[in-house]
C-alpha cells in the first residue's frame, strides 16, 4: 500500500506549507467531519478492517475528494475491501489524476507505459508522467525522460498538446 502511503504523505507535506489562516478557510469549506471521514478511513485500513475503509472514503470519492479517489483505486486493484476490479481501480485514479492528484497522475502514467489494465500508450504514459513531474515526482521526470527516447517528434508534440489541455 505504499501508493496510499505515499499520497497520505504527500497531502500531509502539502497542508503543513499553507499558511494557517488557508488551513482554516479549507477546513471551513471541506468541513471537519469530511476530513476525519477520510481519516477514520485510513485508521480502518491500518487496522486491517478493509471493508470499512472502503465505506469511509466511497462517498468521499464520489464528491470528488482526490485524496478518497486514490485510496478507493488501491482498493480496488488489490482487492481489499471490495471485489478486485482493475477497470474501476484505473477509473477512480483516471478521476484523480484529471483534478490534479500527482501520484494518481504518476500511477496512471506508469500504468499506460507497462500496458498494465490500460492499453499500452507511450503518448498517453509521457502525458500523465509529465504532469505528475511538474508537481515535483523526481520517479516521473525520470521514467518520463525513458519513454520520451522512445517517442518520436510528432508523438511528443501530440502529448504536449494533451498536457497543455489538462493544465490548470
Amino acid at each position: 500500500m505504499s501508493r496510499l502511503r505515499t499520497a497520505a504523505r504527500d497531502s500531509v507535506t502539502a497542508l503543513q506549507g499553507l499558511r494557517l489562516c488557508a488551513v482554516t478557510v479549507w477546513l471551513s469549506v471541506l468541513g471537519a467531519p469530511v476530513l476525519a471521514d477520510f481519516t477514520d478511513g485510513l485508521a480502518a485500513y491500518d487496522g486491517g478492517d478493509y471493508a470499512t475503509a472502503f465505506e469511509e472514503w466511497r462517498g468521499l470519492a464520489e464528491a470528488g475528494d482526490t485524496e478518497a479517489q486514490v485510496a478507493l483505486a488501491e482498493l480496488y486493484l488489490t482487492g481489499q475491501g471490495v471485489r478486485a476490479n482493475a477497470a474501476t481501480g484505473i477509473s477512480w485514479y483516471r478521476r484523480a489524476a484529471e483534478a490534479g492528484h500527482p501520484v494518481a497522475q504518476l500511477n496512471l502514467g506508469d500504468f499506460h507505459a507497462r500496458g498494465a489494465g490500460v492499453p499500452r500508450d507511450m503518448t498517453t504514459a509521457y502525458v500523465w508522467l509529465s504532469l505528475a513531474a511538474e508537481q515535483g515526482s523526481v520517479w516521473a521526470e525520470e521514467r518520463r525522460g525513458e519513454i520520451a527516447r522512445a517517442m518520436n517528434p510528432a508523438q511528443i508534440a501530440e502529448a504536449e498538446t494533451r498536457i497543455q489541455a489538462l493544465r490548470p
